[in-house]
C-alpha cells in the first residue's frame, strides 16, 4: 500500500488516499475516478508531501530527553465545581418535582402524546422513550413535548 497526499485545483484541500501502487494512483488518475471529498472537485493532484523514510538500521541516535510539560490549569475551580454541583441538583430536584404527577408510559409515548393531541385521549402528564426522529416528527405535527435533562429509569427496572 502507498499513501499519497491529494489536492484539489478548485479549493486548494489537501486530504490523504491510499492506494495499491503508484501505478492503481495514475489508473483511478486516468478513469476519473479521484474526486475531493471535501467538495467534490474531479481535478485532483498529487500534494507536495515529505516521503516517510526510516533510519539505517546499524545507526545509533542520541535520543534527546522529553522536556516535562507544565502541569495544566484545572477547568474548573473549587467554587465553580461547587456552584456547578449545585445546578445540576436543582435541576434533578425540578425534574424530580415535574414527573410527581406523570405517569410512565414507557415506548408509547409518541402514540399516547399523538392521541393526547388529537383529542383521542384525555390530556394528562406523561413521561417515556422515544428515538430522536420520532420526536422531531411529533414537534413537526405540532404536539408539545420536551426533553428530560436526566434519564429516567422506567419503574419496573428500578430495584
Amino acid at each position: 500500500m502507498i499513501v499519497f497526499d491529494l489536492k484539489c485545483a478548485g479549493q486548494g484541500h489537501v486530504f490523504e488516499a491510499w492506494f495499491g501502487s503508484s501505478t492503481d494512483y495514475e489508473d483511478q488518475k486516468a478513469r476519473g475516478l479521484l474526486t475531493c471529498p471535501l467538495c467534490g472537485d474531479a481535478d485532483v493532484t498529487k500534494a507536495v508531501m515529505a516521503p516517510a523514510v526510516g533510519a539505517k538500521g546499524n545507526s545509533r541516535t542520541e535520543v534527546a530527553p522529553v522536556a516535562q510539560a507544565e502541569p495544566t490549569a484545572p477547568v474548573m475551580n473549587v467554587a465553580d465545581q461547587a456552584k456547578m454541583q449545585a445546578l445540576v441538583e436543582a435541576l434533578g430536584q425540578a425534574q424530580a418535582k415535574a414527573l410527581e404527577g406523570s405517569t410512565w408510559v414507557g415506548r408509547g409515548f409518541a402514540e399516547q402524546a399523538r392521541a393526547m393531541h388529537y383529542g383521542e385521549q384525555d390530556r394528562s402528564s406523561i413521561h417515556g422513550e422515544v428515538a430522536p426522529a420520532e420526536a422531531k416528527a411529533l414537534i413537526a405535527e405540532g404536539v408539545e413535548v420536551a426533553p428530560l435533562p436526566f434519564p429516567v429509569i422506567p419503574p419496573q427496572a428500578k430495584n
